[in-house]
C-alpha cells in the first residue's frame, strides 16, 4: 500500500511545546524496520493554486509569506517559521497523493495529515491548511476533467475532536458528505454542523463506541453514495490519550478501523486515510495505535488487489 510521509521537514517548535511531532518519524521508522506492507514515499508540496481551491488568497499568502498575526499564530498553536509553511504544504500534498493513489488502488494513506480544524480563512488547533478539503476539491476537479462526471466525496472523521473546519468548508455543499464522531465535551467547544455529527460522552468505551459507529455508518449509506472517501483515523480516542477523554482499547480502535474499511470496500469506495490526532502520555502508545491502523489499511488494500485480479 502506498503511504506518504513528510517528517523530514520538522516544525521548529520552542522547548516543551506539547505538539508531539516526533510520532510521525517514529511511525515511519517502525515500517522501515518491518518492510513489505507499505511502499513509503515522501509527500509532495501542494501548490498555491491547489491550496486556493479551499483557502482564501489572503490566508494562503499570510501563511507562506510569514504574515500571520500574533493572534492567528496563537489560534493555530505554532509560532510562524518557514518550516510551518513548508510542512503544512506537504501535509496537503501527501493527502492529495494518497487520494490519487486510492482512486487507482483502492486504499492509500498519508502517514500524518487530518488537519480538520483549519477553516478556509484561518487555522486552528495545530491545523494550518485543511489537507482533506483541498484534496477533495482537487480530486473532484481532476475527475470532472478526466471523466466528465461529478465525483461525490465522503469524509469519515473519527478523530476524538470534531472536524469543525471541514464542516464549515463544505457547509451546504451537496457534493461532499461530512461525518464526524467525536467527544461531545471536547475541543472545539463551539462546533460546526457536519452533515452527520455523533457526539459521545466522556468515558465512552469499545462497545458503546462501536455500536454508535455502526448506527452512524448505516445513516451515511442511506444518505450518501460517494465515489471517494477520506478517513481520519485519529488515535486520540484511545484510553491512554491525554486529550481524548474516551476509553477505547487497542483492540477497539483496530475493530473501528476494520469496520470502516470493510464497509467502504464492500461498496467499492476508494479511501485515502490520514492519521489525524494522537497525544498519548507515552508517545509509543499513540504510535502503536497508528501502526495498527496502517496494518488494517494494508490488509484492506491487499483484498482490493485480489478483487481487481479476479475481475480482470
Amino acid at each position: 500500500m502506498l503511504a506518504f510521509h513528510y517528517d523530514a521537514h520538522p516544525l521548529e517548535l520552542p522547548p516543551g511545546h506539547r505538539f508531539p511531532q516526533s510520532k510521525y518519524r517514529l511511525l515511519r521508522e517502525h515500517f522501515e524496520r518491518h518492510p513489505g506492507l507499505l511502499r513509503m514515499q515522501p509527500g509532495p508540496v501542494a501548490t498555491e493554486g491547489e491550496l486556493a481551491l479551499v483557502h482564501t488568497p489572503d490566508y494562503v499568502d499570510a501563511v507562506l509569506m510569514g504574515r500571520l498575526s500574533a493572534a492567528e499564530q496563537r489560534e493555530i498553536g505554532f509560532p510562524w517559521t518557514p518550516s510551518v509553511a513548508e510542512r503544512s504544504r506537504r501535509s496537503v500534498g501527501a493527502t492529495i497523493a494518497a487520494a490519487r493513489a486510492a482512486l487507482v488502488e483502492g486504499v492509500a494513506a498519508n502517514m500524518a495529515g487530518g488537519t480538520h480544524h483549519a477553516y478556509a480563512d484561518k487555522g486552528s488547533g495545530y491545523c494550518v491548511f485543511n489537507d482533506v478539503a483541498v484534496a477533495a476539491r482537487l480530486m473532484q476537479a481532476e475527475w470532472a476533467r478526466r471523466h466528465g462526471q461529478l465525483l461525490r466525496v465522503l469524509v469519515i472523521d473519527l478523530d476524538v475532536h470534531q472536524g469543525n473546519g471541514t464542516a464549515s468548508i463544505f457547509r451546504d455543499d451537496e457534493t461532499v458528505f461530512t461525518f464526524s464522531m467525536h467527544g461531545q465535551r471536547n475541543f472545539p467547544f463551539r462546533k460546526e454542523a457536519s452533515d452527520l455529527d455523533v457526539g459521545l460522552p466522556d468515558g465512552c468505551g469499545d462497545l458503546e463506541y462501536l455500536a454508535a459507529l455502526d448506527e452512524a455508518l448505516e445513516e451515511v449509506w442511506r444518505r450518501c453514495r460517494p465515489g471517494l472517501a477520506f478517513y481520519l483515523a485519529g488515535a486520540d480516542p484511545h484510553e491512554a490519550d491525554r486529550l481524548g477523554r474516551l476509553k477505547l482499547s487497542y483492540d477497539g480502535l483496530a475493530e473501528r478501523d476494520g469496520r470502516v474499511l470493510d464497509a467502504l470496500r464492500a461498496r467499492r469506495i476508494p479511501v485515502a486515510l490520514s492519521m489525524a490526532g494522537g497525544y498519548g502520555h507515552d508517545l509509543a502508545t499513540t504510535v502503536a495505535v497508528q501502526v495498527n491502523t496502517l496494518n488494517v489499511a494494508a490488509a484492506s488494500w491487499a483484498v482490493w488487489q485480489r478483487m481487481k485480479e479476479s475481475a480482470a
